[in-house]
């Protein structure tokens, strides 16, 4: 039986990191990408460069998303799974004061960088009746005033549930991951009462174990709330 080959984008740290690391504790081959090239070189060295490909990625950049795929399949011959990770947060001051910049790169980053990912690497995936994977976040599933980041989350919510019935029939699957708070290097400060980057990282786990009949189309993840004092 070939090995098993997962892609993840945002892989140099936090969710991506994490999951890259359960993802060889389960035997599969890794293609990691991100902007970081140090951080995912020293990642490579930490799970046996034999198994990992690393490529540095703009994941707003098309040229470099083919490039990335056809260097996984030069490499392993194959893609099961693509876990669309890489994303990035925006700045406060809600819809009236935020850095409208800063929107740009951020909706470039969690929107059509996705999209861009899973263009790139359907050919591959289709092959092999493969898997996407996409961190969306609870922030797309509900209400946050001012915020253009939860917009982007919902956008990545649709663009799982629309996937999913373009491929129907196709014998391939399409999981949403939704955490809520991460203590991950995504926050410049870290946060309390979050969850750890392992935790998601074991979900992604669970959904690429289930067997070909099983879809899990969404897993929501929250903090269990904090015990109250009374």
């Amino acid at each position: 039986m070939q090995h098993r080959v997962l892609l993840i984008t945002g892989a140099s740290s936090g969710i991506g990191a994490a999951t890259a690391r359960a993802a060889a504790r389960e035997g599969y081959k890794l293609v990691l990408a991100a902007r970081s090239s140090d951080k995912l070189t020293a990642l490579a060295q930490e799970l046996g460069p034999e198994n990992v490909l690393t490529c540095e990625l703009d994941v707003t950049n098309m040229e470099q998303q083919q490039a990335m795929a056809e260097q996984a399949l030069e490499t392993f011959g194959r893609l099961d799974g693509v876990f669309a990770n890489a994303g990035r947060g925006g700045s406060p001051g809600g819809f009236s004061e935020a850095d409208h910049d800063a929107w740009r790169e951020m909706i470039l980053t969690n929107i059509y960088g996705v999209g861009l990912t899973i263009q790139a690497c359907l050919p591959a995936l289709k092959r092999s009746k493969g898997h996407v994977l996409l961190t969306g976040s609870a922030a797309g599933r509900t209400t946050i005033p001012g915020s253009m980041y939860s917009a982007t989350k919902w956008a990545v919510t649709g663009i799982g549930y629309n996937l999913r019935e373009e491929l129907r029939g196709t014998g391939m699957r399409v999981t949403l991951i939704e955490p809520g708070m991460v203590d991950t290097p995504f926050f410049d400060e870290p946060p309390t009462h979050a969850l750890e980057d392992r935790d998601i990282a074991n979900a992604v786990i669970y959904a690429l174990a289930q067997p070909a009949h099983v879809d899990v189309n969404e897993i929501l993840i929250r903090p269990t709330p904090p015990l109250s004092e009374d």
